[in-house]
């Protein structure tokens, strides 16, 4: 009983903090708060209409605000594709709303680490366009445009440039790359037959997901960022594992983290003290 009342508060406190912030009861908490899931977020940096390299999806969206790092990179590595592979153009999808939480087609994008990446296209013949939008691609990288009926290549070197680019970046911190398992796969080879270091591949290989709630993510690569240290102790919930490479949590989150974990799963907690509980007998036995 002390667990699930316990867990009861926990569970209010935290969750109260994913609905507005500052809230009244954690009225300190901001920037990314709660889970991409059931979160919200202030100080949101808006992602431009266009770029060098980039291009918004939605021109007129209102759904274009992420954490400032997360804006800050997607500007940057595109300039820096466009530099080292020029002519391609990144089309930017859905980030989140200017305070987060829920909007229209998405059940996470919430707390301003979610964002979605059309694939870079070309034509069969090797041409680069700009994605026409949301297209399904199968596991060799072609693709047929419904409305016009064109076919598209997936443009494999200037994807796994993104990838690449992404899962180095030490500002944003990549939790996961949301994408079709057969895509993964094309990816990886590619990334093989170059030659590419062995803990870039496994990095890579260990943040691209299909996920197993939703679609499997075979019309564009959905970017998750990890929790920062920082945005750890200000309110942000990773939902997901926390990756060795990145940034060491501060040890009291550590402990924080143990401490929900074990009220989650509604285990005995071990005794706070030499001193029984009020009310209780002192081998802890309800009175």
């Amino acid at each position: 009983m002390f667990g699930k009342t316990l867990a009861f508060y926990a569970g209010a406190l935290l969750l109260g903090g994913c609905f507005a912030a500052p809230t009244p009861l954690a009225p300190g908490l901001d920037g990314s708060v709660g889970m991409p899931n059931l979160g919200v977020q202030t100080g949101a940096s808006q992602l431009p209409i266009s770029g060098r390299g980039f291009v918004r999806y939605r021109p007129q969206g209102k759904n274009h605000w992420g954490r400032p790092r997360l804006v800050a990179a997607l500007e940057r590595i595109a300039g820096e594709i466009d530099s080292e592979l020029p002519g391609g153009v990144l089309v930017i999808g859905d980030l989140g709303a200017q305070r987060g939480g829920r909007i229209p087609g998405h059940a996470s994008h919430r707390s301003g680490r979610d964002v979605d990446l059309l694939f870079y296209a070309l034509t069969p013949a090797g041409a680069s366009i700009v994605s026409p939008g949301f297209v399904r691609y199968e596991g060799d990288g072609l693709a047929v445009e419904p409305d016009s009926g064109d076919y598209l290549r997936l443009d494999v070197a200037r994807q796994w440039l993104l990838v690449k680019k992404l899962v180095t970046s030490p500002e944003i911190g990549v939790q996961f790359l949301f994408i079709s398992q057969p895509l993964e796969a094309l990816l990886m080879d590619y990334a093989r037959a170059r030659g590419e270091p062995l803990e870039l591949q496994d990095r890579a290989q260990t943040v691209m997901l299909q996920p197993r709630d939703s679609l499997p993510h075979d019309d564009h690569l959905h970017l998750r960022i990890a929790c920062s240290p920082e945005e750890t102790q200000a309110g942000c919930s990773g939902g997901g594992p926390y990756w060795e490479w990145l940034p060491a949590l501060p040890p009291s989150q550590a402990l924080s983290q143990a401490l929900l974990e074990e009220i989650a799963a509604d285990e005995p907690l071990e005794p706070l003290g030499a001193l029984p509980l009020a009310g209780s007998t002192p081998d802890g036995g309800g009175v």
